[in-house]
């Protein structure tokens, strides 16, 4: 249920309101817009006395939220949500490109990296420091050590890390190092790893489940809302369907869903949802024209010495080729 204040209320009323819904027994988030203030109440709102919430005059409307996800829905937020990470801005017509290889292998692979795709037009450095991999024969990633490393790429180039969290054991050691944490496919239901993204003050960046709905995908950002976590950037990556020939099938329906229905940011991962580096361009450009809010794309120096996923990741030179068509669908939508 909402409680939507009537434009131009003064903050020492919402002050008041906020005090009196804090007595009731139930959650209370307050969110601060532009033009006003609203606040969700979760829990079980069948015993509200609406009749005094509605006398009071600062008040304009009260509204049932009909979907699961309260904190996720438009309903709730109806401006888009601006995530900003270390300066640079997702959403609300802000696009970002995030760029780097599967895997961090070594220092002077990740900072000859983030050199080349800053200097196509990356804004953030992605590179994987744990690893979640389908064989427990397959590289792992290099832990702790793979984190320093990425700082060492940050502090060479200024750009903005991202690294996945795969455990609640790590999240901490992670949470040191990075400027947005990816929860990813795997991990998308993982709710005690949800429940301490939303303890975190950092920015997360949530991967859609290999098979999960897309009330299932904004119900795991409401895990992260509701621990008190506003910053949350979704990904869609590619779902499992009865096709072999890609790795995944990017649902390419779900961003102009998510719009409709909810105020974060979603952005597309191309390479997992092909797997096959030739069809990354087309993907990524289909997706900012639908209006995605960004991309997240594998780049390796050298795909085929590759320690994970060499077989989507581009060379620096095709990312390059892929961002200079990216900028003119930007400019044309």
């Amino acid at each position: 249920m909402l409680v939507v204040m009537k434009p131009g209320t003064v903050a020492e009323e919402i002050e008041k309101m906020h005090k009196k819904l804090g007595t009731l027994k139930m959650d209370v988030t307050l969110v601060v817009g532009e033009q006003q203030s609203v606040f969700a109440l979760g829990g079980d709102t069948s015993k509200l006395d609406l009749e005094s919430l509605q006398a009071n005059i600062q008040v304009e409307k009260i509204v049932r939220i009909q979907q699961p996800y309260k904190l996720a829905s438009r309903t709730f937020h109806p401006e888009d949500t601006i995530v900003d990470v270390r300066g640079c801005k997702i959403g609300g017509g802000h696009i970002a490109v995030i760029a780097g290889p599967c895997s961090v292998e070594s220092e002077e692979q990740m900072i000859h990296t983030a050199e080349l795709v800053k200097q196509y037009g990356a804004t953030l450095l992605r590179g994987g420091a744990y690893k979640p991999r389908s064989s427990p024969y397959s590289f792992q990633g290099l832990g702790v050590d793979g984190l320093k490393m990425l700082v060492k790429a940050r502090e060479a180039t200024g750009l903005p890390i991202v690294t996945e969290a795969m455990s609640i054991e790590t999240f901490d050691a992670i949470e040191e190092s990075a400027d947005l944490i990816q929860i990813g496919a795997r991990n998308m239901q993982n709710f005690p790893l949800l429940k301490r993204a939303g303890k975190s003050a950092k920015p997360i960046l949530l991967k859609r489940g290999l098979s999960a709905t897309l009330e299932e995908f904004l119900m795991s950002a409401e895990y992260i809302l509701a621990g008190g976590n506003a910053n949350v950037i979704l990904c869609e990556r590619g779902i499992r369907t009865f096709d072999t020939y890609t790795r995944n099938t990017l649902d390419i329906s779900l961003i102009p869903a998510v719009k409709e229905l909810s105020h974060l940011p979603i952005i597309v991962d191309p390479s997992h949802a092909c797997g096959k580096w030739s069809l990354v361009e087309p993907l990524a450009k289909a997706a900012i024209a639908v209006g995605a809010d960004g991309l997240i794309i594998e780049v390796h120096h050298n795909p085929e010495q590759a320690l994970c996923d060499g077989a989507q990741s581009l060379k620096p030179e095709k990312f390059g080729h892929l961002m200079s068509s990216v900028q003119k669908i930007i400019a044309a939508v």
